[in-house]
């Protein structure tokens, strides 16, 4: 017997049929979610794909020279060794719910853009600002959590210099037909558990001091991390692709 005809009993099949998906109100034959478990003291879904396990660099090289990432690792966080250049995951990803924690350096040392400086770039190209803004103003749409000269974010919710931060992250990533955008991506974020864009439209891949724009690229992606010349650390970088 099929799953669907077993399940017919958890529902209605007399009842009006949803425009979008064919089945009924309340349709016992609809597909059931799909069951997530947490292994015992871990807060990673086991469906989780780890992209930093604070072990290791493997499964990560430098955006510069397609070599070995040249990044630090350090009491199980991911280091950034300013003047080696960004590094990104040799996996990649669209659609996808994404986690990690931040850290910007316990000793302040510059303000506004140069403390405490990196950036999360979703598919290599959307970036998510990392800063620490704890008492240091910036220009809007460059604070923690801004989509880079795009949208500041809805509050900033940042830790004190020292105190790790965590980004959740849900992404649609853009579609493209015929070489034109159909529909442009989508990000939620939230910074240590407040919300800072929901369900937010992006202009086009980040750019600095100019206009973004649209332009045909590949489904998929890979994480980037910045180094923006500041010693922020991560740890537990993990996604779940949607």
């Amino acid at each position: 017997m099929k799953t669907e005809e077993a399940n017919a009993h958890l529902g209605y099949s007399d009842t009006p049929v949803l425009p979008d998906s064919g089945y009924h109100v309340h349709d016992g034959t609809r597909p059931q979610p799909k069951t997530v478990r947490f292994p015992e003291r871990s807060a990673i879904p086991d469906d989780a794909v780890v992209l930093f396990d604070g072990t290791s660099l493997e499964g990560w090289r430098s955006r510069k020279t397609g070599g070995a990432a040249e990044w630090d690792v350090q009491e199980g966080c991911l280091c950034v060794v300013p003047g080696t250049g960004d590094i990104q995951t040799v996996k990649e990803f669209g659609d996808a719910q994404l986690h990690l924690e931040f850290r910007s350096p316990e000793k302040v040392d510059g303000k506004g853009q140069g403390r405490g400086n990196s950036g999360v770039f979703l598919m290599g190209r959307y970036e998510i600002q990392i800063l620490d803004n704890y008492d240091n103003p910036t220009y809007a749409d460059g604070t923690v959590g801004a989509i880079y000269g795009q949208y500041p974010p809805l509050a900033n919710p940042i830790h004190a210099p020292g105190e790790w931060n965590g980004f959740d992250i849900l992404w649609k990533a853009p579609v493209f037909g015929h070489g034109q955008l159909l529909s442009p991506a989508v990000v939620t974020v939230l910074l240590n558990g407040v919300v800072q864009h929901h369900g937010q439209p992006l202009q086009g891949p980040t750019r600095h001091k100019e206009l973004a724009k649209y332009e045909p690229h590949p489904p998929l992606g890979p994480l980037v991390l910045q180094d923006h010349g500041d010693l922020v650390r991560f740890r537990n970088i993990w996604y779940r692709p949607l």
